[in-house]
């Protein structure tokens, strides 16, 4: 049984090599973990740029996470919250633990009148698609455009 909670500053190493575990395994890429940590902190310390939630296993281990951010609908007068930053432990894949967060998800975005929920995935990520869409989500009709620096 996995159990949910809001991520707190002594989760912040954790989510950060959870983080760093999720760039390399999607994409590859190595993240600067100075950069990476502040990141995180940055968070924990000011809501308005998102929250984290953590899932434990029975023994009050974290083993996945998932960062909250949040879009303003002016079509529908309500926030959309974009999940992002998802990573599960090896070890704990495909037992429901992302289900649990996604639920805790659902219920914090209910309490606060949230219109929706948003995520990015790989397009190679069959696996993770498949997930989202028992879960009731579905293929959006938009593709997405970015200019990052870096």
């Amino acid at each position: 049984m996995y159990t949910t909670r809001p991520a707190v500053a002594e989760d912040a190493e954790t989510i950060a090599r959870f983080n760093q575990a999720m760039a390399m395994e999607t994409e590859g890429k190595t993240l600067d973990p100075e950069t990476l940590g502040r990141g995180v902190r940055r968070v924990l310390d000011e809501p308005a740029h998102g929250r984290y939630l953590v899932a434990e296993d029975e023994g009050g281990a974290v083993v996945a996470c998932l960062m909250i951010t949040y879009e303003w609908s002016d079509w529908r007068n309500a926030q959309v919250w974009w999940i992002q930053s998802v990573y599960v432990s090896p070890a704990h894949r495909r037992k429901g633990v992302f289900r649990r967060l996604y639920q805790a998800v659902r219920e914090l975005g209910e309490a606060a009148g949230v219109c929706g929920y948003r995520l990015y995935v790989e397009r190679e990520n069959v696996r993770a698609q498949r997930t989202y869409e028992d879960l009731g989500m579905r293929l959006a009709d938009y593709l997405m455009y970015e200019q990052l620096k870096g």
